[in-house]
């Protein structure tokens, strides 16, 4: 006697399920997957240590534009208030120049009422 082998069916362990109204499950395709999954993972990796050495240098870039935008900032600052602190001592100088005037002229008896 001659053994026929006789094929199995294609679902998992040969086993048929019985309900014809169900569709025969596969092993997921890739290209089902997201584009991520389809591609290797040292090419994940290579796309990822690109796009943070991309994101580093651009934060460095900004952050070394508001430095530098800060230091122009202060000295703006600081030439404000030089500026501001020189126009008050000549308001004190004009102020002192005047005092010590009325004060000589009091002391060589020259007054409002003298002089008009």
């Amino acid at each position: 006697m001659s053994e026929e082998l006789v094929s199995l069916a294609s679902s998992s362990h040969g086993r048929v399920s019985g309900k014809s109204w169900k569709a025969q499950k596969s092993a997921t395709f890739r290209t089902q997957c997201s584009a991520g999954h389809r591609s290797n993972f040292e090419e994940r990796m290579k796309k990822t240590t690109k796009a943070n050495a991309a994101k580093k240098l651009e934060t460095d870039l900004k952050t070394e534009k508001n430095v530098e935008k800060q230091r122009r900032r202060e000295i703006t600052l600081e030439r404000k208030n030089a500026a501001e602190e020189r126009r008050r001592l000549e308001e004190d100088k004009a102020k002192m120049g005047a005092r010590k005037t009325a004060r000589l002229r009091r002391k060589a008896g020259r007054t409002k009422k003298i002089n008009g």
